[in-house]
């Protein structure tokens, strides 16, 4: 089963790869978006809704709620530093496995989340419950890692960016190219002027799929994470742990199987080093020569 999602966080990947692990992470932002809100009363990505929150309060002197906007930011800024730290620590020894890393981080994370989220909702931390900086950390750390892996082109924990690209997409797919005749000014209608031909209007529709279906993905995620919080409360969190387990892991594994047969061979390259230095001792110096004669 793990073999069907080999390569899905590994660092040999192509935009096939890239698409569906974003559509995975959006499902799952959704599902703990929408369900996180009705399990603590708050979304958790959405940083412009909490920094425009923050200046209100602000200015109507609630300076409590403003700190904790700031802490909610902080968490989701936190999570997407951690998450950075990994992928570069992974790079520089090589592994294959260097996204998978903080996926596996977060799928801890939200199996923590769904297990132990009543206990850790009693208690609060920067003026708000642990719940909430735990989903704002989870948030941060998700989206630093599509980031990463898809180079900026894909984002999964919010939909404004992507229904402004689709906007624009449709907008460039809806445009009607016409013939583009130049008007050649008073100064110059003495000699003739090349006409320049403008580039065409052409909609990038694999963009706009992609974002259609990274849409699509964290509407449904969100639909699942809410029915499924209504029903099972903190406990909804445990399938999306093990779904980013499962994609996490095959690198991860990978990377371990290498690791380990690199030592065993630098062992046996270090043992087989050290007979020569070996120095027979007395007795077998005496014995050696008649095995040599018979």
């Amino acid at each position: 089963m793990l073999s069907r999602f080999s390569y899905w966080a590994d660092s040999r990947r192509n935009a096939h790869d890239d698409a569906r692990l974003g559509t995975c992470l959006a499902f799952v932002a959704g599902a703990a978006n929408a369900g996180g809100f009705l399990a603590v009363g708050q979304y958790t990505s959405h940083m412009t809704g909490i920094v425009s929150g923050m200046a209100d309060h602000l200015i109507l002197s609630n300076v409590r709620l403003a700190l904790a906007g700031l802490a909610a930011v902080v968490a989701f800024m936190s999570g997407a530093m951690v998450s950075a730290i990994l992928v570069n620590f992974a790079r520089r020894k090589r592994l294959h496995a260097r996204f998978s890393i903080p996926l596996l981080l977060e799928s801890a994370l939200l199996l923590i989340f769904g297990l132990m989220g009543a206990r850790l909702a009693a208690h609060t931390g920067l003026l708000l419950p642990l719940t909430v900086l735990l989903l704002c950390f989870l948030m941060g750390l998700q989206n630093a890692v599509i980031t990463k892996v898809s180079r900026a082109v894909i984002r999964t924990t919010h939909t404004t960016g992507l229904i402004t690209d689709i906007g624009i997409e449709l907008g460039k797919l809806m445009y009607v190219n016409r013939t583009v005749h130049s008007i050649a000014s008073p100064a110059s209608a003495r000699r003739p002027q090349p006409v320049q031909a403008l580039a065409p209007v052409i909609a990038n529709r694999a963009k706009l799929r992609l974002y259609g279906l990274l849409l699509a993905a964290f509407f449904c995620g969100g639909v699942v994470g809410a029915t499924g919080f209504q029903w099972m409360g903190y406990a909804a969190t445990i399938p999306l742990a093990l779904m980013l387990m499962l994609i996490a892991m095959p690198s991860l594994s990978r990377d371990l199987r290498v690791r380990v047969r690199l030592r065993k061979r630098a062992a046996a390259q270090r043992i087989a080093a050290e007979k020569p230095s070996i120095k027979p001792s007395g007795a077998a110096q005496a014995v050696q020569p008649e095995r040599r004669v018979i």
